[in-house]
């Protein structure tokens, strides 16, 4: 794989290039010139070696537009058409002229994620990191002391009530036995409906006992169909055989699963799915997986985001947190200070601080540990700003890869809010030397 070749065609020989039209000190073209893009070709060039076909697109294309993508918090669609209106997104992804059509299509984002994998996207974290370094923003030793929490990155699904996943339940096996060419002999395409909303209205007037019995009913129907589906299997064979088995297995975990159960299904397209508690009033139950974050004590740069399939217990993510730290950053961590939620964990080589911890807590490792719940606002601008308020990336790999580009759209915001305020203050200092003695002379 290779960057098509940027010999200028007959009709640029006398255009400008556009970089002679714009402003070189806008905070984007600084942050280009900043992040080292030959160590992403070339991460992005192994994970792509085919030698047939036309040439790939452009690594820093794609980089340049996931960046964009999770710092401004865009859809695959957004982004890929705000790059055609906005000369400087051009000049931060390589372009050397101005283009008025779109440089890929959207869906090839999604190829690309799975192209390049977690170790793929974790270099794009990497970047950034070392971005912030040339930038001055981080200091080398500032990568040695580290602040780690977790969080719930929910995924993109609806609440799930029975209700809710019997009926769409029935609706995949119906639609699964028209695609197969299997009779059923009924579906139920209008009482189940009708059931599922009747479900709703008596949950809404708190009458349990009516609505637990057409639950049930709905059960029975959802169930009919399953069973009727089974005894026509044998007829499916090939590639049709492995999706309808995979249906119906998923289908059967519904049927059987009861509120109090452990390892409910909660999705049907997306088994993964955990339910998990933090304690939070406002929302008791989120719908997602655990990510471990891991940030500088003091700048509040993202040094490693990593999902936690299974919700394991807070300080049994800590030592995974920490190597993927010290890989991304190139140093060792010295020092993490955490929450109360990591007791009874120790990392080898590391100290560890916890919050409330006063044994042998001089005034400088105090001020450390208060320090520690500055990744709170952390966590929470990347679920309001960036996109970890809700995932819309299919499977565990899809859970990884989400957690690490949003600590990487972290990184770019902080990054260019940094070259946006000097900016401006060269501009004030600029229009203090200039205009001084002309206000002076009035």
């Amino acid at each position: 794989m290779g960057p098509k070749p940027m010999t200028p065609a007959s009709g640029e020989l006398f255009r400008q290039t556009l970089r002679e039209q714009i402003n070189l000190k806008h905070p984007l073209v600084r942050l280009a010139d900043l992040i080292d893009w030959n160590r992403i070709e070339a991460v992005c060039a192994t994970c792509f070696a085919s030698r047939r076909g036309r040439p790939a697109t452009a690594p820093r294309l794609i980089a340049g537009l996931l960046y964009l993508q999770h710092a401004l918090d865009l859809s695959d669609e957004d982004v890929v058409w705000g790059w055609v209106e906005n000369p400087y997104w051009q000049v931060f992804t390589g372009e050397t002229y101005l283009q008025i059509e779109p440089p890929i299509d959207p869906s090839s984002l999604t190829r690309w994620r799975q192209r390049l994998g977690e170790e793929g996207i974790e270099e794009l974290l990497a970047a950034t990191i070392t971005a912030a370094q040339r930038s001055g923003a981080v200091r080398k030793s500032s990568l040695k002391t580290v602040i780690v929490d977790t969080t719930v990155m929910p995924k993109a699904v609806a609440h799930p009530t029975d209700s809710r996943l019997l009926e769409r339940s029935r609706e995949h096996l119906v639609r699964a036995a028209g695609q197969c060419g299997l009779k059923l002999r009924q579906n139920y395409n209008r009482e189940a409906p009708r059931l599922a909303r009747q479900i709703g209205r008596y949950a809404h007037a708190r009458q349990f006992k009516r609505m637990n019995k057409t639950l049930r009913t709905l059960r029975s129907r959802v169930g009919r169909v399953w069973r009727d589906m089974d005894r026509q299997r044998d007829r499916v064979t090939g590639t049709d055989r492995i999706k309808l088995d995979d249906l119906m297995a998923r289908t059967q975990r519904i049927l059987a699963q009861r509120p109090k159960d452990k390892h409910k299904l909660y999705a049907l397209h997306a088994p993964e799915v955990e339910c998990i508690s933090k304690g939070k009033a406002r929302t008791p139950y989120e719908f997602g997986v655990k990510v471990s974050i891991t940030t500088t004590l003091k700048e509040g740069f993202v040094l490693g985001a990593r999902s936690m399939p299974g919700n394991p217990y807070d300080g049994h993510t800590l030592p995974e947190a920490l190597e993927q730290a010290a890989i991304l950053g190139d140093t060792a961590i010295e020092t993490a200070v955490v929450d109360r939620g990591y007791r009874g964990v120790e990392v080898p080589g590391t100290r560890i601080l916890r919050s409330g911890q006063r044994r042998g807590v001089t005034k400088g490792l105090k001020a450390m540990i208060k320090r520690r719940s500055a990744i709170e606002p952390t966590i929470g601008h990347m679920k309001s700003d960036g996109k970890l308020g809700r995932n819309w990336l299919k499977g565990r790999l899809g859970d990884a890869l989400h957690a690490i580009l949003c600590g990487a759209g972290h990184n770019i915001r902080l990054l260019l809010r940094r070259l946006r305020r000097f900016y401006v203050y060269v501009l004030i200092l600029m229009v203090g030397v200039i205009g001084g003695p002309r206000l002076s002379a009035v």
